[in-house]
């Protein structure tokens, strides 16, 4: 499977937010939407950084409480890793944790058109293993 398969599944809805907002707003936005991520974006389908919970702890170890005044794009990562709906699921998990990375905007064309997470990925392989058992012991049932 690739990337659009897990888009088709689980949607391509990303929650991004301007790189003006304060630390302290989309601090708030993670917490209430319990995510671990956002994109950050002007128009919400380019993507100028990411931001997770990762840059906040990074934030505040630098440079103390006084990031959450600060405009998300002082602190976000960039430039982002990205991936397109093409990508296999083997070669981005092999990449993810390679680069101790946990979310990838997917992006074609320059277009952001979803996200996919570690979790997404180990998911979707974790199905995919469990349906060839299932079709191993189907076959050998019969056999």
């Amino acid at each position: 499977m690739d990337v659009a398969g897990i888009l088709r599944r689980k949607g391509s809805s990303v929650v991004t937010v301007s790189p003006d907002s304060p630390v302290s707003d989309v601090v708030a936005l993670l917490n209430t939407r319990r995510i671990g991520v956002v994109v950050i974006s002007r128009d919400g389908r380019t993507v100028e950084g990411i931001f997770s919970e990762r840059d906040v702890v990074r934030g505040l170890a630098q440079r103390g409480a006084a990031i959450l005044a600060q405009p998300v794009r002082e602190v976000m990562t960039s430039p982002v890793r990205t991936c397109r709906r093409s990508d296999s699921i083997d070669r981005l998990m092999s990449d993810m944790t390679d680069r101790r990375i946990r979310h990838l905007p997917v992006v074609e064309d320059g277009t952001l058109c979803g996200i996919v997470s570690i979790g997404d990925l180990v998911k979707t392989r974790l199905d995919e293993i469990e349906h060839e058992a299932s079709a191993l012991r189907e076959y050998v049932g019969r056999a």
